[in-house]
């Protein structure tokens, strides 16, 4: 009967370490599919960093460009005004010198209505030319943000998809 408990018991322990072997196993297995898993996951991650890395970076090119356009614009348009002013002075000026040296008041009356009706066209048409040059400076400046913008969607679109 001792020998029937000791191989009873001997029967006993090697299924117990044949179970532990298995379960060591499977849970060896199970480790290696979750570090695998979590291995996938971090590059995973890291390429979503880089591209959002540089996505930003690539928004900050966009705004940096959109300020340049802006600043050499508005610098244009400024520069051009001065000119048209400049220009407005010297022919207000010369015509002030005309007026004065008119023979008779309906003479300098002639000149100086001239000059308003002058004036005035030059104004209309340099106030068109100007709006002109904002609207077009203010579609330049916004173009490399819009540009962005499709990026942006087409980021979105890859991650829902």
């Amino acid at each position: 009967m001792a020998n029937t408990t000791a191989t009873k018991t001997k029967k006993t322990a090697d299924k117990i370490s044949e179970q532990a072997e298995a379960a060591t196993e499977r849970a060896q297995e199970m480790f290696g599919e979750a570090n695998e898993r979590a291995q996938a996951a971090m590059e995973k991650s890291g390429v979503l960093a880089r591209e959002w890395g540089e996505f930003g970076k690539g928004n900050m090119e966009a705004f940096v460009a959109s300020a340049r356009i802006a600043a050499e614009g508005t610098g244009e348009i400024a520069r051009e005004a001065a000119d048209f002013g400049r220009g407005r002075f010297e022919a207000a000026s010369s015509t002030f010198k005309e007026i004065a040296s008119a023979k008779s008041p309906s003479e300098a009356f002639q000149v100086q209505s001239e000059f308003a009706k002058t004036a005035f066209d030059a104004m209309v048409q340099e106030s068109s030319k100007m709006s002109e040059a904002w609207l077009k400076l203010a579609g330049d400046v916004f173009e490399p943000i819009t540009s962005r913008y499709a990026v942006a969607a087409d980021k979105i679109k890859e991650a829902t998809a």
